[in-house]
């Protein structure tokens, strides 16, 4: 079984404050640290469940949060950024069984994470996919679909997890913190670690034969920005259509380019 896992940081147990996920702050050590705990309890879970293969997606910021020389034989760390649409899945394709993701946070706009975002916690006020607000989780687990690879695992705040739990057909989630406005909830680490290895072993012990979804035929996305000046510049974009002064929408059948567009607006 060859297993792709994505992570991020603003959805693991510890963190609260965007100081705390800067790696110039004081307090960042402690939650990459952290990080490299939640990564390691999903590979051992991977391993339980008879991953032979497994490669890890650092998505962070900057993409070189997870301490390298923890990872164990068998594990591939991927960081740093190519530039790939695919973008904080980038390095998954059709090779690949099942897809896990750890660490993820909020849609822009939803409660539930003081840092809840997509893609920009500067320019972005929301984004939504046909209709629907999408987080970084929805845009990217739909990546994978691309490579017919189906995500069975999701770690993250609660809201997340509720919002998004019949999003794949066979997703196991697994909370690890909560929020009410700016205040975290924030769940034992012990117990998190524990949580995250076991329900990972669950999700890829299941049968995985209708796990992969469909994706809709056509797609439509709202990009909401914070600022008009974002909008004014994105509109000249190729396809792009200016909806007011802070909205702007774009179409396609194609997902990879609904990716692409993605990749060069936000």
């Amino acid at each position: 079984m060859k297993i792709f896992i994505s992570t991020d940081m603003e959805g693991i147990t510890t963190t609260t404050l965007w100081d705390e996920v800067n790696a110039s702050h004081s307090s960042y050590p402690l939650h990459a640290k952290q990080m490299t705990e939640e990564v390691l309890a999903c590979i051992h879970g991977a391993k339980k469940a008879g991953a032979k293969e497994i490669v890890v997606k650092d998505a962070h910021a900057g993409g070189n949060n997870i301490d390298p020389t923890r990872m164990p034989s068998g594990v591939k760390l991927l960081r740093n950024w190519s530039g790939h649409p695919y973008c904080m899945v980038d390095g998954v394709d059709k090779t690949f069984d099942a897809a896990l993701f750890v660490g993820y946070h909020g849609s822009a706009s939803r409660e539930g994470n003081p840092m809840s975002h997509t893609m920009s916690s500067s320019r972005i006020a929301y984004i939504k996919l046909n209709g629907v607000i999408a987080s970084e989780f929805m845009i990217f687990s739909y990546a994978c679909v691309l490579e017919s690879v189906p995500t069975v695992f999701l770690s993250g705040d609660k809201v997340l997890c509720e919002d998004f739990k019949d999003l794949h057909p066979k997703l196991i989630t697994c909370a690890v913190k909560d929020g009410i406005g700016a205040l975290t909830v924030n769940y034992s680490p012990e117990e998190t670690l524990k949580s995250i290895r076991d329900l990972t072993e669950k999700a890829l012990k299941q049968d995985l034969k209708d796990a992969l979804i469909k994706l809709p035929e056509s797609f439509e996305v709202e990009i909401r920005f914070k600022d008009h000046k974002h909008t004014e510049k994105v509109s000249w974009f190729p396809g792009v259509k200016r909806i007011c002064d802070t909205v702007v929408t774009f179409q396609s059948d194609s997902y990879f380019e609904i990716l692409r567009t993605l990749s060069w607006l936000v």
